[in-house]
């Protein structure tokens, strides 16, 4: 029987999808991983107390760097669902690649320019990804364990 056809309302229920993409709605989304990087990078910046404020100043630059990744990956995510279109595997690859070559080449280059203390860089953005993939993560298991 195919009750869903004639039915009025949808068999699924809609997201909570806003009509259009804006940087401030993807702010709220994220407010908790804002609070987290602005954290990290005044624990990056403590380190600049003994001594070594470049250091400090790379591994903050590195959350930093890794909230900007984080933030324009959620908006471009944010602007393809509002829109509706339906990118190819394909489009979503080049563009994922485009977005982290980007990303490597500024984190590098960064991180040479201030060698050895630059490396603070790399570890600023390895620590935010870190949380940020267990910030994703608590959500998720948190919805496994009330199914």
């Amino acid at each position: 029987m195919m009750t869903d056809e004639l039915s009025t309302t949808p068999a699924t229920p809609a997201a909570d999808v806003p009509e259009r993409a804006t940087l401030g709605r993807v702010l709220r989304d994220q407010r908790k991983t804002l609070w987290v990087a602005g954290a990290l990078a005044l624990f990056g910046l403590w380190f600049g107390q003994y001594g070594n404020w470049t250091l400090a100043g790379c591994i903050a630059g590195g959350v930093l760097l890794g909230l900007v990744n984080l933030i324009h990956t959620e908006y471009w995510l944010l602007r393809i669902i509002t829109s509706g279109a339906e990118p190819t595997r394909g489009q979503m690859t080049r563009a994922t690649i485009v977005r982290l070559t980007v990303l490597a080449i500024v984190a590098i280059g960064i991180a040479v320019a201030f060698w050895p203390a630059g490396i603070g860089l790399l570890l600023g953005l390895a620590i935010f990804r870190l949380i940020s993939l267990v910030m994703t993560a608590i959500p998720l298991l948190k919805e496994l364990k009330n199914q």
